[in-house]
């Protein structure tokens, strides 16, 4: 551009830097919206975490130019650019949901971060989850191990409670009670009889009583008993 003006050369100074530090930026044509429709829109984008500004086509071609994204087949037609501050799916859903009430609205494409965007691109960005959502979810995905861990060191003292409950009643630890299992109690072994010892040829034989031995009441007589005896 031979001898640009000032303000055409802070256009593309702006644009540059706003390439620079957006997240995301998503290109659209705006032909058919009026006034009004534009208001509503920036208010969507703000809300979505984005800026939406309308710039000339040669000067956003300048802009990426010297950046060397290759954004030039997006660049025809009345251009406003959606510079993402934060969340890119937030204002890809946010542009997806006011095209569908606002069909003048087309987007052409974008860029996430360096990498050149298509239509269809942007539209599965919009289907991903919010950056809120993603964070929570990324805070459970390392929250869930914290909590299993959390309630293993919780059932450890109950379960080595119950283990060694288990091993004293089975009288495994010292200073356990020595108590018979159930099919010990139940099971009865009868004892034999031991057998009788052999004879030893040597030791002789007992005694039989012998035959002048008084019986066991022949000492009980009573005088009068005697007497009889003797008259007799």
């Amino acid at each position: 551009m031979d001898n640009p003006r000032a303000d055409k050369v802070a256009v593309v100074t702006e644009v540059g830097e706003r390439f620079d530090a957006a997240e995301a930026a998503v290109l659209t044509e705006y032909r058919g919206l009026g006034v009004a429709a534009l208001a509503e829109l920036r208010a969507a984008m703000r809300a979505a975490g984005g800026t939406y500004k309308i710039y000339k086509n040669t000067l956003v071609r300048l802009a990426a130019q010297e950046r060397g994204l290759d954004i030039e087949p997006m660049l025809t037609g009345p251009t406003a650019i959606a510079f993402v501050d934060g969340d890119a799916a937030g204002v890809a859903k946010a542009l997806r949901d006011y095209a569908r009430t606002n069909p003048a609205l087309v987007v052409k494409g974008g860029l996430l971060g360096t990498v050149v965007l298509g239509p269809d691109d942007i539209k599965t960005l919009a289907d991903l989850p919010g950056r809120d959502q993603l964070l929570s979810e990324i805070a459970g995905l390392f929250a869930a191990p914290m909590q299993q861990f959390a309630s293993l060191l919780d059932a450890v003292p109950r379960s080595f409670s119950y283990a060694l409950g288990a091993l004293v009643t089975a009288g495994g630890a010292p200073g356990a009670p020595e108590t018979p299992t159930p099919d010990a109690a139940d099971e009865t072994t009868p004892v034999e009889d031991p057998a009788p010892p052999a004879e030893d040829p040597a030791t002789p034989s007992a005694t039989p009583a012998d035959d002048t031995t008084p019986p066991a009441d022949a000492g009980n007589e009573t005088p009068a008993e005697s007497a009889e005896t003797e008259e007799s």
